[in-house]
């Protein structure tokens, strides 16, 4: 947690105060721009060399009625000179443009911390929107708090003056008048956010000086206000970070990556059928710009239609990818037996949401794990892979098309709204690190003149994958149970009960051909492991940090490869007295491990829509170890 506003930081001499970390966190309503302000900020982190780790939280109205608390919309960011993991547990700066954004989220901010508030909307009817009954502003109920309380909105009004917009376009700028404060807070450099408006408002160029003198006029008011007290200036370090080419990258973004130099290195072309729906979209998003990599993108017309064109365009020897969320993967379950009777490759990404049915869709959750491993009509097995955050999903999206190739069958990679609007920096990897898995085309019948489809690999029980239109390599595929070998159409018992076998036989044997499983922190026995998946990673991590600097026995083991499970995980488990298995569900990757190896692995859940804090799972360890 950051520890960087306290009374240890004094401004000396006009110099800025050094910090370690810091937690910023812009809230406003969803006209506010607090999505856009935020994203530029965290470039600024990026340039200036910062660690990071950012927390996009916006509203799943379209436009909720403005003022209101459903339309808070909010980003936050963990910046700082040391290693970052998640985007922090509680603010040091809240910055609240409304009585709405102050009202869902001053409890967020840690005692002490300092609240940045615009009172040029803290009229009466912002205030009864809001739910106050008294202005917060004017009674104690902000005591345990720094708060800086002045009108932005005048402020930006004047700023932008000079430009001749109307009062609603003025106010529009207020998001980079705030934003140019914060700049001047943090000792950062306007020039290239200046470029980026030029370059944003490029057939507005009145709108891009308006917006350049609101961002200006913000980083002045730092400079000359001479306010005193709260108001002060930090300096944070550049991390220590691997030489390298470094670029700011969200989960939808690496995963997009990850897909594309997945298919590469199977030497395939790509095609990703999908339908949008939060938080998968991004991904479509960002494939629909990479077509000179081989990629094609088909936004289909419902669900159903996007996996079956993935599907057939794996059949016709492509590599096919899908995503969606958890109500969209309900729907595809149908063609996901397809694709597991047939044992086609495909790559499916749930990017989990809250809840079922609609739920919460704009907040995160680890909920489809049971979805992922057992949701399917008849024993339909697949690969299930799970990232741990932004940077990593580049790394999972290989994993997951060269299992899918090699194997011939789906996987699934999940990921959650968490990871997939979340951004990190990551180090743009050289291609020499990476090997390939080229795809081995059957293109000849067997001595006996015979076409097998379904003869397998003695190995990895992967079957011939045949293009269609192949001379002399006609095959029957289909959804029909297959006879053995012929993949012809069979019916009989012992065939069904042997094609059963075989397919489970074949994702069971994955296990042998994925790295074992092993501590990320600690060692490989002793008091308390903690077990997490997916985007719990980071919490856990640093959790279990300090838990370790506190002297207490704990290790942190985390799990990519959540079907078939690490070969060794078993007895990797059984070397510890206790297990915690923390998630954003009601207990699922716990109720796994206590069906596949009978051991006493304890829950610790969370269902808020919001990741967990490092100390909840702190505070859990230490519950644990008495």
């Amino acid at each position: 947690m950051a520890t960087a506003f306290n009374d240890v930081f004094e401004t000396q001499n006009n110099q800025p105060a050094e910090a370690e970390a810091v937690v910023v966190r812009f809230a406003g309503d969803s006209g506010d721009g607090m999505q856009l302000t935020g994203g530029q900020f965290t470039l600024s982190s990026a340039l200036s060399g910062n660690d990071f780790a950012t927390f996009p939280d916006f509203p799943a109205e379209i436009r909720a009625p403005q003022g209101t608390t459903f339309g808070v919309s909010a980003f936050q960011i963990n910046f700082g000179s040391v290693d970052i993991e998640t985007a922090g547990d509680e603010p040091d700066v809240l910055v609240a443009m409304n009585p709405a954004a102050l009202r869902t989220n001053i409890q967020s901010l840690k005692k002490g911390g300092l609240a940045i508030i615009d009172t040029g909307e803290f009229g009466a009817r912002n205030l009864a929107k809001a739910g106050y009954a008294v202005n917060p502003l004017t009674d104690d109920s902000l005591a345990q708090w720094q708060i800086l309380a002045f009108d932005i909105s005048a402020q930006t009004l004047a700023a932008v003056k000079p430009f001749g917009l109307g009062n609603k376009e003025a106010l529009r700028c207020k998001n980079m008048w705030t934003l140019g404060l914060a700049l001047w807070m943090f000792d950062r450099d306007r020039a290239p956010l200046i470029a980026w408006l030029q370059s944003k408002f490029s057939k507005n160029p009145v709108l891009a000086q308006a917006n350049a003198a609101a961002l200006n006029a913000g980083h002045a008011y730092g400079e000359t206000a001479e306010i005193g007290g709260p108001l002060k200036q930090y300096h944070v370090d550049a991390a220590v970070a691997e030489p390298g080419y470094y670029r700011t990258v969200t989960g939808g973004e690496s995963l997009a990556l990850g897909l594309v130099a997945g298919a590469k290195l199977a030497g395939l072309e790509m095609f990703f059928g999908s339908y949008p729906i939060t938080p998968a979209s991004p991904i479509l998003h960002n494939l629909a710009r990479l077509k000179e990599f081989g990629v094609t993108t088909f936004q289909a017309e419902d669900e159903i239609a996007a996996i079956c064109s993935a599907i057939g365009a794996s059949y016709a020897g492509q590599l096919g990818v899908t995503s969606s969320s958890g109500p969209g993967i309900a729907l595809k379950g149908e063609a996901l037996g397809l694709a597991i009777i047939t044992e086609l490759p495909l790559v499916i990404v749930n990017s989990q949401r809250g809840g079922p049915s609609t739920g919460l869709p704009t907040k995160t959750e680890q909920s489809d794990l049971y979805q992922a491993v057992y949701g399917r009509n008849g024993d339909a097995p697949l690969i299930v892979l799970a990232t741990r955050a932004p940077s990593d999903c580049f790394d999972v999206a290989i994993e997951a098309c060269r299992l899918a190739t090699q194997f011939m069958t789906p996987v699934m990679v999940l990921t959650d709204g968490y990871i997939a609007n979340a951004a990190e920096p990551w180090r743009v990897p050289d291609r020499a690190e990476f090997h390939a898995f080229p795809v081995d085309f059957d293109a000849e019948p067997d001595a006996d003149g015979r076409v097998l489809p379904y003869a397998r690999d003695p190995q990895t029980l992967r079957r011939k994958w045949i293009k269609p239109g192949t001379p002399g390599m006609m095959h029957r595929i289909g959804g029909i149970e297959k006879a053995i070998d012929t993949g012809h159409i069979n019916y009989e018992p012992a065939n069904h009960q042997a094609m059963t076998d075989i397919r489970k036989a074949k994702i069971d044997g994955v296990a042998n051909f994925i790295p074992p499983q092993a501590p990320e922190i600690g060692n490989s026995k002793g008091r308390l492991a903690v077990v997490g998946w997916g985007s719990t990673y980071g919490a856990i991590r640093k959790a279990v940090q300090r838990a370790r600097a506190k002297g207490l026995d704990v290790s942190h083991i985390h799990i990519r490869h959540i079907w078939p499970l690490p070969a060794n995980l078993g007895e990797l488990l059984r070397g510890y007295d206790k297990v915690l298995v923390p998630e954003m569900n009601t207990g699922q990757l716990k109720t796994v491990l206590r069906d596949q190896y009978l051991i006493d692995a304890r829950p610790l859940n969370k269902v808020s829509g919001h990741p967990f804090k490092i100390a909840e799972i702190e505070a859990a360890i230490d519950g644990m170890l008495g």
